[in-house]
């Protein structure tokens, strides 16, 4: 996840300022064919906001184009320094990684805020209460940050013994994006919508999964049945779907971002909120209440875009070979070690 501020915020565009969430008013959101309103499509959540508000913006939720174009400045000052010192470099430049070809940290629509967070006021995850274990791993997910199991963020691990040290997204369970709830990164930040009379399918593209969503008034789940993405069951509150799910197991963090997991997931419960605002632009906010976790609530948006386009599989590290090369070098790297001595 880059939360760098200038990183993130440097790359809106300055000539819009429209707010997603004030486009128009009067649009009629078209229905199903079963008279419900109709959000199916492919959705892109990709943003260049960062999940929580830099502190030196302080309860501060609006940069003006001014002060984007200031910090623009800065970037672009600093990415020349770093070429200049790279040019000046003598020693062999690396060739960079094959997943910059991928990367989308840019919103395809304007936005000034500082942050995906709206509440707190101050834009930033609650603190945990007393006795709740923070799970962090290296940002870049390459250092070993020595702990205990299970890994509940997605990016890193605790070590290479087996599967279990590695992060989720490395064992192709959760997606560092894909959620719930959705959370922008660098690269697969599509989701697609389907829809029945009786139920929604949430696509997701990272990790390439659904959750099917009852829209029916069904018996809630047995809290002794838990699940990596939960329980989920929806209903229409006028032309906004609302999906809550509950039963997370215990594998996940409460929320966090890639490199880390506030928490434990047991009790959580998430509220999701599709607002359709016009043709091609929908607002998706989400409500975290965890009381055994947080003292305070978390809500945050993020506006989506319709996109011209279709989601193809997802193969996870190949078909998954990934893992086993990366333990398969571990142990190449140990008998090395062992050899040496």
């Amino acid at each position: 996840m880059i939360n760098s501020v200038q990183v993130s915020l440097l790359v809106v565009v300055i000539g819009l300022s429209v707010n997603s969430g004030n486009a128009q008013s009067s649009y009629q959101v078209p229905l199903t064919e079963y008279g419900q309103p109709d959000l199916q499509g492919v959705w892109n959540f990709a943003s260049n906001i960062p999940l929580e508000r830099p502190e030196q913006f302080g309860n501060k939720e609006i940069l003006t184009v001014a002060e984007v174009a200031q910090l623009r400045e800065q970037r672009e000052a600093q990415l020349a320094a770093a070429a200049a010192a790279r040019n000046a470099d003598e020693s062999p430049q690396t060739v960079g990684g094959y997943n910059d070809f991928w990367f989308e940290v840019a919103g395809l629509q304007s936005d000034l805020r500082t942050s995906l967070i709206v509440y707190p006021a101050n834009g930033r995850i609650p603190p945990v209460k007393e006795g709740i274990f923070v799970q962090k791993s290296d940002a870049s997910g390459d250092t070993v940050i020595p702990g205990d199991r299970p890994v509940r963020y997605t990016v890193g691990g605790i070590g290479y013994d087996g599967p279990e040290d590695r992060g989720l997204s490395e064992r192709c369970l959760v997606g560092f994006n894909s959620g719930p709830p959705f959370i922008p990164s660098l690269y697969n930040n599509n989701v697609q919508i389907f829809q029945s009379k009786h139920h929604a399918v949430i696509l997701t593209e990272m990790i390439h999964d659904a959750r099917i969503v009852s829209l029916e008034d069904r018996i809630p789940l047995d809290a002794g049945v838990r699940q990596w993405s939960g329980d989920s069951r929806g209903y229409f509150d006028g032309d906004v779907l609302v999906v809550e799910t509950r039963n997370f197991n215990q594998l996940t963090g409460s929320f966090g971002n890639p490199s880390t997991a506030y928490g434990v997931s047991t009790h959580k419960v998430l509220t999701e909120r599709f607002i359709r605002k016009d043709f091609d632009t929908m607002e998706y906010e989400f409500t975290i209440e965890d009381s055994e976790n947080y003292i305070d609530k978390i809500v945050a948006r993020i506006p989506m875009t319709k996109v011209a386009g279709q989601l193809y599989e997802y193969a996870c590290h190949e078909g998954n070979y990934g893992l086993t090369n990366i333990l398969r070098g571990a142990r190449a790297q140990e008998m090395k070690e062992v050899s040496n001595n």
